[in-house]
């Protein structure tokens, strides 16, 4: 433990002179000394004054070139840094807090720190575990929103009130809030993997304010606009027939193959799902990895076994006019925007026939759980998160039972006061 001229105690760690280069004798290599503390750079050690120090004595308030106090410290991969200040008391607060996010891990290296937005949102985009679709979208974010304002910027100039000032002013701009909430998810993905490469101590997209998601009503059909859909669509009403009562999402629709029909159980196994992405079709599992079991009803047995006909396991059951996997704008184009306009519900797209599933489901009586499994969501809480408005019937059935057990507790009161007095003086009505 040295004491320097300006009273500071500093821990002093040296390292010798190591021999390198097995078998080569007299190759050494020096390294430089590591040491932490506070040093004095207008003054040595022995308290004489250094070049630095200005060539008059030093006066009460000593006077000198360039900042005063170093914090030298070992970062935490053993690099030796160093940061220079005017006051002491700022280089020993300075010296602490760097001290401490090293011992809790926390530490950031200023130098990974200067690393541009725009360098790690390629790393992130590396992520193994995205759909192409995933992909995709999160690039179109990227190249139009995110890097245009973040991305030659060092991810140490990424401030809080900056990134919400952002955000607040692209709903200003006239966003909608839910675009406004997937742009910031891509930046705010971005500045956590940041987080996670320790180029980062904190997040500063983190607790920011964002727009209201205005949530559009979603469109269930009756059984009625169903038939009359169906009958609209001609020789490819089983398709429609399947979407709304199977609640098949597109792309797992138009990647059935007849390998995965069941006739027997009358079950449809969902295994894979095709998306178009940038116009090319893009294999993948089911969202959220849920391959699962659907069930159709009987009076589907006759349209699927007609699609059946002819093909062998690998075929696809419904495929495109031309061959290949359906694509949505094609059928869309083709014949479905032309069948919906004919049925007097112009404007509907193909996935509102999954709601409608859900919407016939419950009507029908299904629980929670079971539209779970038949939707394909990962938890049931996800379904009745999405899906919450379908069971208002089960409040009206609350509020029922309630009345009635007010009903008999008003009974149950009105003959125990009869049983007290022959006249009540206020009795509830029932």
């Amino acid at each position: 433990m040295v004491r320097d001229a300006g009273g500071e105690v500093g821990s002093w760690r040296r390292s010798r002179s190591v021999l390198t280069g097995a078998g080569r004798a007299g190759v050494v290599a020096q390294r430089r000394n590591r040491r932490s503390g506070v040093e004095d750079l207008w003054h040595k050690r022995d308290g004489s004054q250094t070049k630095l120090h200005a060539p008059e004595p030093c006066s009460r308030k000593c006077k000198g070139i360039g900042s005063r106090w170093r914090a030298r410290y070992v970062d935490g991969t053993g690099q030796e840094r160093t940061q220079a200040f005017k006051r002491k008391p700022d280089a020993e607060a300075f010296l602490r807090s760097i001290t401490a996010s090293i011992e809790t891990g926390s530490y950031v290296d200023p130098v990974r720190a200067r690393t541009t937005v725009a360098t790690i949102a390629e790393t992130w985009m590396d992520a193994p575990s995205w759909a192409e679709s995933t992909r995709a979208r999160n690039r179109s974010i990227l190249d139009a929103h995110v890097l245009p304002r973040w991305g030659t910027m060092p991810l140490s100039d990424v401030h809080h009130e900056d990134v919400q000032s952002w955000v607040t002013g692209l709903g200003k701009a006239g966003m909608a809030g839910g675009t406004v909430r997937k742009v910031y998810g891509v930046l705010n993905g971005v500045l956590k993997a940041a987080m996670r490469a320790k180029r980062l101590a904190v997040n500063p997209a983190a607790e920011v304010v964002l727009p209201r998601q205005d949530m559009k009503r979603r469109s269930y059909l009756t059984g009625v606009q169903v038939e009359a859909l169906a009958a609209a669509a001609g020789d490819r009403a089983v398709i429609v027939h399947v979407l709304a009562f199977c609640g098949l999402r597109i792309g797992e629709l138009a990647a059935l193959k007849a390998g995965m029909v069941d006739q027997v159980r009358r079950r449809l196994r969902i295994e894979e799902s095709v998306t178009e992405v940038n116009g090319k079709l893009v294999w993948s599992e089911p969202k959220d990895h849920q391959r699962r079991t659907v069930p159709w009803p009987k009076f589907l047995d006759a349209e699927i076994e007609a699609a059946m006909k002819g093909k062998v396991p690998e075929d696809l059951l419904f495929p495109a006019p031309g061959g290949g996997a359906l694509r949505v704008r094609n059928m869309r184009r083709g014949w479905f925007d032309a069948a919906a306009e004919t049925a007097g519900i112009k404007g509907l797209t193909p996935h509102e026939l999954r709601h409608t599933a859900a919407s016939l489901a419950v009507s029908a009586g299904a629980s929670v759980l079971a539209l779970q499994r038949m939707l394909g969501h990962d938890k049931p809480s996800t379904t009745l998160d999405f899906y919450s408005d379908l069971f208002d019937e089960d409040l009206d059935l609350v509020a029922d039972r309630l009345g009635e057990v007010r009903k008999k507790s008003a009974a149950e009161y009105l003959r125990s006061v009869e049983t007290r007095s022959d006249t009540p003086e206020a009795l509830p009505s029932l």
